[in-house]
């Protein structure tokens, strides 16, 4: 199984370390569970309210790419 990781925290109150845990963790479930992290999105200080966030974006536009068998960033 392949998969990209996507990580964030919603305001400027929180810490790079946040990010840095959400990746290890997923990092470290995906190792345990045989799979294949392709990529990694990380977006900083950005609300969930929408879907309106840049990393988030590429993200899904990597994900769909990647199931139509013809992904361009």
């Amino acid at each position: 199984m392949k998969a990209v990781i996507y990580a964030r925290y919603s305001s400027d109150n929180q810490r790079e370390e946040s990010i840095e845990g959400q990746l290890r963790e997923c990092k470290e479930y995906a190792q345990r569970n045989g799979i294949l992290v392709l990529q990694s999105y990380i977006d900083r200080a950005l609300s969930a309210k929408t879907d309106n966030r840049p990393e988030f974006q590429r993200a899904v536009r990597y994900g769909a790419g990647l199931e139509a068998g013809s992904f361009r960033p």
